[in-house]
């Protein structure tokens, strides 16, 4: 919805005056959905099946609770109209809510411990994907909060895990995967998204008999292993591309497109940007994994059964979405 709206939908409706906890339920809904007031009982949306269906559920809600509601559909009468009620969805302020909020935050984070890093982190996405979400209108302010927000991440980032790999720009050259078997892989300990998923992706599609040391710090790496996910690894993030997709274009998996699934999904958790559906089920798993298992080749065994259980669903979603011809 980045373009002007000329059509919109709009929500009349009453309820009774002693239904005050149907009342606030309602109006918590209609603020989730990001409606605009135009009076007390009538709210705007652009029109969109989505918002169609959404109105369409609070209006029998309203009925069921012994209101009304109608649902009309309205359509500006030149580009201005459409223009003063697209006004009224500017979301600028609410980015500058947040953004504040991110930088308040960021100056106590020293502070906190892991365990309330992650948690604060999880506040702060789903406050900021809820407007995200609701911004229909997208333009600076959430370019900047886009920024900002990578940035916040990054600093969380610094304390959670202080040997993160930088980005380089180096050119990732092409192996062969026959060049790569029964070696030596060597990552940090406590394993966490990109590691875990890299991890996975050697012993699954590169190097089957591959066997994994678990390092306290970068610098313990034996001069024999196969560093991964660190600064200085012999695989590592370059440019934009997190370790698992590193090494998918290393070793020439980039063609699987359930395993390119995969790598959205863990570039995401690993460092933002375009989100992934599923990304907050693994993250959940991921997370309560770690907080059961000490031990890093237990936590590689369990998510291993996870991430192939996401191949086979990735696998499957592509070949019902190909379409006739394609190869």
């Amino acid at each position: 919805m980045n373009k002007t709206a000329l059509h919109w939908l709009v929500l009349v409706l009453s309820l009774p005056t002693q239904s005050a906890t149907a009342r606030m339920r309602i109006w918590r809904a209609l603020k989730a959905l990001g409606c605009a007031a135009l009076r007390d009982g009538v709210y705007l949306l652009p029109a969109a099946p989505p918002h169609q269906a959404a109105l369409k559920g609070l209006s029998d809600e309203c009925a069921r609770e012994g209101g009304h509601a109608w649902i009309l559909s309205a359509v500006a009468t030149d580009p201005e109209d459409a223009q003063v009620y697209q006004a009224l969805f500017d979301r600028s302020g609410d980015y500058a809510a947040l953004i504040k909020s991110w930088k308040e935050s960021a100056a106590s984070l020293s502070r906190l411990g892991p365990v309330e890093l992650v948690r604060l982190l999880k506040k702060y996405r789903r406050e900021y994907d809820a407007l995200r979400a609701i911004d229909f209108f997208p333009g600076d302010a959430g370019i900047e909060a886009e920024a900002s927000w990578r940035d916040f991440n990054h600093q969380i980032d610094q304390f959670l895990s202080p040997d993160e790999p930088q980005e380089t720009a180096n050119q990732i050259p092409r192996l062969k995967i026959d060049d790569y078997q029964g070696r030596l892989w060597a990552t940090r300990k406590r394993l966490w998204v990109d590691r875990v998923a890299s991890a996975w992706l050697i012993r699954r599609f590169i190097d089957p008999a591959a066997r994994f040391q678990w390092l306290t710090k970068p610098a313990d790496c034996p001069r024999e292993a196969l560093g991964f996910d660190f600064d200085g690894a012999a695989f590592t993030h370059v440019g934009d591309r997190v370790t698992f997709e590193t090494l998918l274009v290393s070793f020439g998996l980039e063609a699987d497109a359930a395993l390119l699934r995969l790598g959205a999904m863990v570039h995401f958790l690993d460092v933002g940007g375009a989100s992934v559906p599923e990304a907050s089920g693994f993250e959940a798993i991921l997370t309560g994994a770690r907080e059961r298992l000490a031990d890093d080749d237990g936590l590689l065994a369990e998510i291993s059964t996870v991430l192939d259980s996401f191949y086979v669903h990735y696998q499957r979603d592509e070949q019902r979405t190909k379409k006739p011809g394609d190869t």
